[in-house]
């Protein structure tokens, strides 16, 4: 008797001596700085959704979906939170870069200025002055706007600058306009000024594109099949629980991030995002569950007045898969 205990004990203490598997170290690179539209990735990591997945995970700012596309195709981030048109366009040129996810399927782009400024379609926007942040997501978009609406580049004036300077020369009346997303820039100048803008919504004018998706390195992908399921798993429910409880979304980048913004405008920010998750077709799928049809109307527009490669056309579904996505009810 006394023989057995003794084996069971050496049994327990060899079994207590392994360790627990380490979780996954992924870095997550944003398209900017922090706003509501990343809370999901917060709330996701402050729930431990990420960490039942095995996945320990890093977030990181960036400094827009370009940059954001060159660090996730150079490998030095894990995954990218970009706007997947800007991705395509790296993508045609050979960066090994592919969507496993699209969140975004209708886009929040704009031209937004100040209520009183009654800037509310395209035919107020002549005559004014617009500012851009040049090479960004939007200024890539915005030449297919100006030709959606018949509007010319001489109908009116550009003010150039990074995006604070973009900001700033709206709220200090330098610019009547800005080109923004309805629920990103339109809170930053909500939150300095206290007034309420009026966004000018491309998708309103027949843009009918995706807008930000997951990346992540192509090579990464084929290598690391079961981490990218785990992690688009992860994603998708902190997408679905921060859906259900947006102010407790909102609250856990203030609480990584105490410089990140006002509870108030991160909240509106993000349920303004919301809406933005699905199309008629998707509106009974979970979040990333983009359609063929969806992206091909993309690739097509991009094509036809974004400048994009006219080989796009050939093999739309080279820039995306659904394959790492979790099935439903799972």
């Amino acid at each position: 008797m006394k023989r057995w205990i003794g084996a069971a004990s050496v049994a327990l203490l060899a079994f207590a001596a392994v360790p627990a598997q380490a979780a996954d170290k992924v870095v997550l690179m944003l398209n900017w700085y922090v706003y509501g539209e990343h809370a999901p990735f917060y709330y996701g990591k402050a729930k431990g959704i990420y960490a039942a997945e095995g996945i320990d995970l890093e977030i990181q700012e960036g400094r827009g979906s370009a940059a954001t596309t060159q660090a996730v195709a150079a490998k030095t981030a894990d995954f990218g939170y970009v706007d997947v048109p800007t991705m395509m366009r790296a993508a045609i040129k050979g960066a090994p870069v592919v969507a496993t996810g699209v969140l975004l399927q209708t886009s929040p782009m704009s031209a937004m200025g100040f209520v009183d400024k009654n800037i509310k379609k395209p035919e107020d926007i002549k005559g004014k002055t617009v500012a851009i942040t040049p090479a960004d997501s939007m200024t890539q978009i915005w030449p297919l706007f100006l030709k959606k609406t018949g509007l010319k580049e001489s109908d009116f004036k550009t003010v150039a600058g990074d995006g604070q300077t973009k900001l700033n020369a709206v709220i200090n009346g330098q610019a009547d306009l800005l080109l923004g997303y309805v629920m990103d820039q339109s809170m930053k100048i909500k939150d300095a000024t206290g007034k309420e803008v009026y966004p000018i919504k491309f998708a309103d004018y027949g843009i009918n594109m995706v807008s930000s998706g997951i990346i992540a390195n192509s090579d990464y992908v084929k290598a690391n099949a079961d981490l990218v399921r785990r992690f688009m798993s992860a994603t998708t429910k902190a997408v679905e629980a921060s859906e259900k409880e947006p102010k407790a979304a909102a609250q856990s980048i203030l609480d990584a991030n105490p410089k990140g913004g006002k509870i108030d405008t991160l909240t509106e920010g993000f349920e303004l995002t919301i809406p933005l998750y699905r199309t008629a077709e998707t509106k009974s799928k979970r979040p990333f569950q983009v359609t063929d049809q969806n992206m091909t109307e993309t690739v097509n527009l991009l094509v036809e007045y974004g400048g994009l490669d006219a080989k796009a056309k050939e093999n739309p579904r080279a820039f995306y898969t659904n394959d790492y996505l979790p099935k439903s009810g799972s």
